[in-house]
């Protein structure tokens, strides 16, 4: 198989994806101007937790497995925190990749809502 500069490796030369280390991240981390939420997802029923700039309570949310409800709840924390003083400029979600993948961060994207699928082999377990 030829090389080109897009694939500069032959199939056999690539490597595994490497670990998830968000100390290597390339983008500030604006704290009082950011909401990062997380999502447990399972089939009729999604976990949705955050830290939200302004408010002291760490919020903890479950709802419909709905893409349209988890971006209602973010427009809240929004809300939320834009009434408590920190305006928001960057919402990012991080959720571990299963059945709704790559559909959810394709639909968050569009709607300016920063999203990371994470696989499950990417996070080291704690250990024992």
């Amino acid at each position: 198989m030829a090389r080109s500069a897009l694939c500069p490796k032959t199939p056999k030369e690539r490597h595994m994806s490497q670990p998830f280390e968000a100390s290597r991240s390339l983008t500030a981390l604006e704290q009082d101007s950011t909401i990062i939420a997380v999502i447990e997802m399972a089939q009729s029923k999604w976990l949705a937790a955050a830290v939200v700039p302004g408010i002291k309570r760490q919020p903890l949310k479950r709802l419909d497995a709905d893409a349209e409800s988890l971006l209602k709840l973010l427009h809240r924390w929004r809300k939320e925190a834009d009434q408590a003083g920190h305006p928001i400029r960057r919402v990012v979600v991080a959720y571990e990749a299963g059945r709704d993948g790559f559909w959810l961060a394709r639909w968050l994207r569009i709607r300016s809502v920063e999203a990371h699928v994470i696989h499950p082999n990417s996070i080291e377990p704690p250990p024992n």
